[in-house]
């Protein structure tokens, strides 16, 4: 097998949801520190440097809409499985770990230091051991809010429209038009979008 047809195995197990050997594997780490090295460089950049920043935040990002923006510090973990759609803002300190896809719609809002986590581990401490992982692909809707300090967790889906608080942890799915909140993040009521809430 050569070195791309290697990766691409790799990459195929890595986004199959099965388990795979993450900390050991040559191949995805090389891959995964390319990607951390262009993190690296964009939150080098000036919030001036916006030509610059734009340029190198859509070759991080597998697919980015217009209107993107991203305040640094950023960090992601292979940046190609990550898809945004049009008028995406996100406020610093976003991590994503995008081991599977991870796909946000458009008009998407994300408060400051908000993860998306699509990597686990298994409860078997044994396979912990031997860094085995999971991936989960995570997908947000179209016109949805994030508040700071929130973490999204494996296999999440947050529909359109829904509005998450601050603090929270996704850990299922969120449906759309809804107020959500909590560890772990529940529905607090519907949203009436002919109304301001």
């Amino acid at each position: 097998m050569n070195p791309d047809q290697q990766l691409q195995e790799q990459l195929r197990l890595m986004t199959s949801g099965q388990l795979y050997p993450a900390t050991d594997n040559a191949v995805l780490l090389n891959v995964l520190g390319q990607t951390h090295e262009r993190c690296y460089d964009y939150n080098l950049l000036r919030p001036s440097q916006t030509r610059q920043r734009d340029e190198l935040i859509r070759r991080i990002l597998g697919h980015a809409g217009a209107k993107l923006k991203i305040i640094s510090p950023f960090l992601c973990d292979y940046g190609f499985n990550i898809s945004v759609g049009e008028n995406f803002f996100a406020n610093a300190g976003l991590i994503i770990l995008d081991e599977a896809p991870v796909t946000f719609g458009d008009n998407v809002f994300i408060g400051p230091n908000c993860g998306f986590y699509t990597a686990g581990h298994p409860l078997e401490a044994d396979l912990r051991d031997a860094g085995m992982e999971y991936a989960r692909p995570i997908a947000v809707g179209n016109s949805v809010w994030i508040g700071g300090n929130t973490a999204v967790m494996p296999g999440a889906t947050i529909g359109d429209r829904a509005v998450i608080g601050g603090g929270s942890v996704v850990v299922g799915d969120i449906p759309p038009d809804t107020l959500a909140v909590g560890n772990p993040c529940r529905v607090i009521r519907k949203i009436n979008q002919s109304a301001d809430s």
